[in-house]
């Protein structure tokens, strides 16, 4: 009898630390793919691009969960209560990721189950929130403007984005027109509108990584305005967390996703494609999440051979979604890259690693502050471009109420994370919540937008132009940009932007062979993923991602 039980017990033992084990290994399986596929959207503190997930066992079942994860669209299809809800709260719709198998997908929920609510905090100066901070809408202008097919990028997912195609500009030296696919390839325009493989990361970088998606891949690209003497051309893409030491590395206590790579390329013979040379590193960030990453970097092209700005390279620099996972003191701070634009010689030396080189004539000048800054108090500095006359307009992709373009001088500070656009946050509180500026605000130094939407008219803004083509008189005097979405096309004057206060912004339409047709349409796809691109001769191009297609603008 005594052996019987003692054999029960044994076999009841070994039984319940094998089931034990299975669920610790599913969900170290499910945290992976959590950090690999969602933290650019999700986290369990509060809600960021879609919901915090914390709190969710006992609300959704396992089943549910599984079936959103695998075909989101579908929910909505089914017209499912919560996924219209949530569709409507947030303004977006969540990728699909019929990519990852059955049993990831249930690792995947088993994780997020393990999560529960986190405690909540009561903001002090909740009573001042602001439900709705800009109540006046944009108005339709009547500005129509044809476009034409120019191109097609070859898919490059399975996905229903075909492509990440998010940048179309030009070598400076050469004239000839380049994009670039988030998932790894810089492409060259030929003489015929064909698209060639110009660059492929992935072939030169064995840790490069495109995953989970949004920011992650092949960034951003710059030809050095010497082209044609130098051969010089500067990139930036993402790498597994750990895959070299950083140059720009927070506390060893703060969680690190990925690095962001800035590296210089010098072509062996200038009219190759594809690309033949050599490269080399400039600098590695580490980055808290998969968002805001680096995802743009430009020389000024009006600057003049001798003058200040002439072949420095300006960067944008996220705050890496450190603000939202828990570390709001990493961005606006002095000592600290992230958040910031920042503009570098990459020729010269005198960086504390040698490899390039910090202008004399950079703001700051403290012992212990990052003399690489040029502006501080970004988000998400997306996209950025220069007007004629010389200024910089950056575009800030925000948190949860505003989206806005930021006239940027050497020095100044847009506030984030204790600003969004014209309004206060709480960054140690719930920064999705937004209040009015204190009566004090000028004493705190702070600059702002001189172009603001809120979230009920983008929840993106794709960044922009001022048209200096030719071609079409109609874009002429105008600034003009797109929500990333949506597909919606907006403009605001060059003369309203001169005098540094708030400018009206209008929406404008494309026809498509005469007719307004929806984006949505034409790509196949409610998530247009919009983006706008120009050429040497400053005609400007809107570019599609879930078919790769790319339409020149046209009289």
């Amino acid at each position: 009898m005594r052996l019987t039980l003692l054999v029960l017990l044994l076999v009841f033992s070994k039984t319940w630390v094998i089931a034990n084990l299975a669920d610790s290994t599913q969900i170290k399986n499910g945290q992976e793919l959590f950090e690999s596929n969602c933290t650019a959207c999700h986290n369990f503190k509060m809600d960021g691009i879609g919901p915090q997930l914390s709190g969710l066992k006992g609300v959704l079942t396992p089943t549910w969960m599984a079936s959103f994860i695998k075909n989101p669209q579908a929910k909505i299809d089914e017209k499912d209560a919560r996924a219209l809800s949530q569709q409507k709260k947030f303004k977006t719709m969540m990728p699909t990721f019929d990519y990852l198998t059955d049993t990831e997908i249930q690792d995947l929920v088993a994780f997020i189950l393990t999560k529960e609510n986190p405690n909540k905090q009561i903001s002090k100066i909740s009573s001042n929130e602001l439900l709705d901070p800009i109540p006046d809408k944009v108005k339709l202008s009547d500005m129509v403007v044809n476009m034409v097919p120019f191109t097609e990028i070859p898919h490059s997912s399975k996905s229903d984005l075909h492509t990440r195609i998010v940048k179309m500009d030009f070598n400076p030296s050469t004239k000839e027109t380049f994009v670039l696919d988030l998932n790894g390839k810089l492409y060259k325009i030929d003489k015929n509108n064909k698209p060639v493989v110009y660059l492929n990361m992935a072939e030169y970088m064995p840790n490069f990584i495109n995953v989970p998606g949004l920011a992650t891949g092949f960034g951003s690209f710059a030809f050095h305005p010497e082209f044609a003497k130098n051969g010089l051309l500067y990139t930036t893409h993402s790498e597994k967390s750990g895959s070299a030491k950083a140059d720009f590395a927070a506390h060893d206590s703060v969680k690190v996703s990925l690095q962001w790579v800035i590296s210089e390329w010098k072509t062996t013979k200038i009219g190759a494609t594809p690309f033949q040379g050599t490269h080399r590193e400039l600098f590695r960030v580490n980055m808290v999440s998969q968002i805001h990453g680096v995802q743009e970097i430009a020389f000024n092209p009006y600057a003049i051979k001798g003058t200040e700005d002439y072949g420095l390279l300006y960067i944008g620099v996220g705050d890496g979604g450190c603000v939202e996972n828990g570390y709001p003191n990493m961005p606006n701070n002095t000592q600290t890259i992230w958040g910031n634009m920042i503009r570098i010689d990459p020729k010269g030396s005198n960086s504390k690693n040698g490899k390039y080189g910090i202008p004399k004539n950079n703001p700051l000048k403290g012992e212990k502050d990052m003399k690489e800054i040029y502006a501080m108090g970004f988000r998400n500095p997306h996209r950025f471009s220069w007007t004629k006359d010389g200024k910089l307009l950056v575009s800030n992709i925000g948190q949860k109420n505003m989206e806005t373009v930021n006239f940027v001088t050497k020095g100044s500070n847009f506030g984030w994370p204790m600003r969004e656009g014209t309004f206060m946050i709480d960054k140690y509180e719930d920064i999705n919540k937004v209040f009015p500026l204190p009566i004090d605000d000028k004493k705190y130094g702070f600059s702002y937008p001189v172009i603001q939407l809120d979230h009920d008219e983008t929840i993106a803004i794709s960044g922009g132009y001022e048209y200096t083509g030719q071609k079409i008189s109609q874009l002429k005097g105008k600034y003009v940009f797109g929500s990333v979405a949506d597909g919606r096309l907006f403009f605001t004057e060059m003369k309203d932007l001169q005098n540094g206060k708030q400018a009206e912004v209008k929406e404008w339409k494309a026809a498509f062979n005469g007719k307004i047709t929806p984006f949505s349409e034409l790509a196949g796809n409610s998530r247009i993923d919009l983006r706008l691109g120009k050429d040497a001769d400053g005609e400007l191009y809107i570019l599609t991602k879930p078919d790769g297609k790319i339409y020149k603008l046209s009289n």
